[in-house]
């Protein structure tokens, strides 16, 4: 069972944005990832987030890990291999930018960048550790190479489990000297992904239909049951947002007790987050490459700067619903007049102006001209 934070330690702690720190990598490229230790709301939302960058002709050994993720595209093309729970056959996917994957528990995955790429194959991951061994970070289970499980084994155990004379079971397990990571030598042909393999298991955010397209302000994408039905053996929704220079995302909240975990894809802006009592307890800068997490509950809203902003987020609940506090949908035009002249202790006069504005804007403001 995971321990519940207490009100006072999330309110105490530093919600900052943070960048990942390099877990390990080699000639093929490097795993990337976040600490509790350096983001606490990690392990008090029981979330793991890290990152993989493949160089041209990097090769992430077959990996499971203890907790079921969503693996989002930041940058380049490649290929992943996915072996889901008892399947006979491993999927051959080709992904590229913007293709979001939700992986269940149990899933084996290699990713793969091709040796005549033009750039790095980066691909985020966030997911739930709330049943994983440390509450706030992944554990990966490398298959093969020099941390591999099967290193552990005696050679005894791997000749008897893989029907192998000794010396070859002995020689198969050491013959890998990378350990997470590696380059594929030269000329080695890799397998041929296959794109119905995506049929799905990937939904693309930036060429999905929209679900919020406000003009001058920004746009949505978001991943759910409907577009991909896996996310449901994960337990996680995700969004893909766009907003341009100087937009406003309407303050709002998780109303299904979700923890929104969002990564700054691009672009940067300013961030306020609200909490108990009216307290502030984030008022910052985010930038592409960040990391951060608001709590339960509480209030969150950006504004981009002249660059714009894009984030990839993922909400601990497969269908989140969120309420907004500003705009056409906002629960203040839906509240009665009497009831906000009294609890804003206003007049009439005040409170008709409050709502005479933003009818016709929702969720994402444009600048003013």
């Amino acid at each position: 069972m995971v321990q519940r934070t207490s009100t006072a330690e999330v309110m105490a702690m530093d919600l900052s944005p943070k960048k990942p720190n390099k877990a390990y990598g080699g000639d093929g490229g490097a795993y990337y990832d976040w600490s509790p230790a350096d983001l606490p709301m990690l392990g008090a939302a029981s979330i793991g987030a890290a990152k993989l960058a493949l160089s041209a002709g990097g090769l992430a050994l077959p990996t499971y890990s203890d907790s079921a993720k969503v693996a989002y595209v930041l940058q380049g093309k490649g290929t992943c291999g996915v072996v889901l729970p008892e399947a006979s056959k491993e999927k051959v996917i080709p992904v590229k930018e913007g293709d979001a994957l939700a992986l269940p528990f149990g899933v084996v995955t290699w990713w793969h960048n091709a040796h005549g790429a033009a750039a790095d194959l980066v691909v985020l991951f966030l997911g739930d550790t709330s049943k994983g061994h440390k509450p706030g970070q992944f554990t990966n289970f490398q298959l093969t190479g020099a941390t591999g499980i099967f290193t552990g084994f005696s050679t005894e155990f791997v000749a008897r489990a893989w029907d192998l004379p000794q010396d070859a079971a002995a020689g198969l397990v050491s013959t890998q000297p990378g350990a997470g990571i590696v380059r594929v030598k030269d000329g080695h042909r890799m397998p041929e992904s296959c794109d119905k393999d995506r049929e799905g298991m990937v939904l693309n955010c930036l060429e999905a239909p929209l679900d919020v397209d406000i003009k001058n302000g920004g746009r949505v994408v978001v991943l759910n049951t409907q577009n991909l039905p896996l996310v449901k053996e994960v337990g996680l929704g995700a969004d893909l947002v766009r907003i341009d220079a100087h937009s406003m995302c309407s303050p709002g909240f998780s109303c299904d007790s979700a923890y929104q975990v969002t990564y700054i894809v691009r672009g940067s802006g300013r961030v306020q987050v609200v909490g108990m009592d009216g307290t502030r307890v984030l008022e910052t800068r985010a930038e592409g490459g960040c990391l951060f997490i608001v709590p339960r509950f509480f209030v969150v809203s950006k504004i981009a700067d002249d660059t714009g902003m894009e984030w990839f987020s993922i909400i601990t609940t497969p269908n989140p619903i969120f309420s907004h506090l500003a705009g056409r949908t906002s629960v203040w035009k839906a509240i009665s007049p009497s009831v906000l002249e009294s609890s804003f202790n206003t007049t009439p006069e005040m409170e008709k102006l409050f709502r005479s504005k933003r009818l016709d804007s929702e969720i994402f403001f444009a600048p003013s001209n």
